[in-house]
């Protein structure tokens, strides 16, 4: 039954607190009772490096977070698939390679404090923990926030403040962020997410329909100047909040 329902959840298209896929992945057996060490270095190495996430450190910070330690018990045999799988609040962890393919078009530099919008299960803010100088995340869930808190406390890592909210507000009260990372997918940008930006700041996020979306990186070229680029098809579900979708509903 937990494969069926890791292979179920490869199915979907991501959630709130963080969960997509991309439009290219492949198969990746279950990890069993192999050692965990060994299947995060060839994780890396297969579904990331090879699919061309070259940046060393980002590399280096995926080898170091133990991924089974985001997911249920009983799925911790299967944290290594390639493909997203499914965690508490019937929401879902990203496929590896998405996680890393966001954070490094986000180009996270360790003086960064960085904004992350759907924490879900903390997988990749404290990926992002381990390269930049703080990281600060929200999520709407707070069964989430919740659980992503005490993963980070258990796992040592205290360079992360997490909270529940309307993530497409932001977080004014910390800003500006050299980085925003967005985990579901809007029909368009959030303007308080553009304006929490720095100078030079960058913004990763899926925009377009509830199904399916472009994975957009913004850049933040001046007060009011802005550099958008297109990166890859994604799938996220949609973006809850006062500038997103007001719903869950496919539109």
């Amino acid at each position: 039954m937990i494969k069926v329902r890791a292979q179920r959840a490869a199915k979907g298209y991501g959630d709130a607190g963080g969960a997509a896929e991309s439009r290219h992945s492949d198969q990746w057996p279950g990890g069993g009772m192999a050692d965990s060490e060994r299947l995060r270095q060839m994780m890396v190495e297969r579904q990331i490096a090879r699919r061309g996430v070259g940046d060393p450190r980002l590399l280096a910070a995926m080898r170091q977070v133990p991924r089974e330690n985001f997911v249920p018990e009983e799925l911790r045999d299967f944290a290594y698939e390639d493909r997203p799988l499914p965690v508490e609040g019937g929401q879902t962890i990203s496929q590896p390679y998405i996680v890393a393919r966001m954070i490094e078009a986000a180009a996270i530099r360790a003086s960064d404090r960085v904004l992350e919008i759907g924490v879900g299960s903390g997988y990749a803010a404290a990926v992002m923990s381990r390269l930049a100088a703080h990281v600060f995340a929200i999520d709407r869930l707070g069964e989430l926030a919740a659980l992503a808190r005490g993963r980070m406390e258990r796992l040592g890592y205290d360079n992360l403040s997490i909270r529940t909210g309307d993530g497409t507000e932001g977080w004014p009260e910390q800003a500006p962020f050299d980085a925003i990372l967005v985990a579901a997918g809007g029909p368009s940008v959030p303007p308080p997410l553009r304006e929490q930006l720095t100078i030079g700041g960058r913004l990763v996020i899926p925009v377009g329909e509830a199904r399916e979306q472009q994975l957009m990186r913004i850049t933040r070229t001046g007060e009011e100047a802005f550099e958008t680029q297109k990166l890859e098809a994604v799938r996220f579900v949609p973006l809850i909040g006062a500038h997103g979708w007001h719903d869950t509903k496919a539109r």
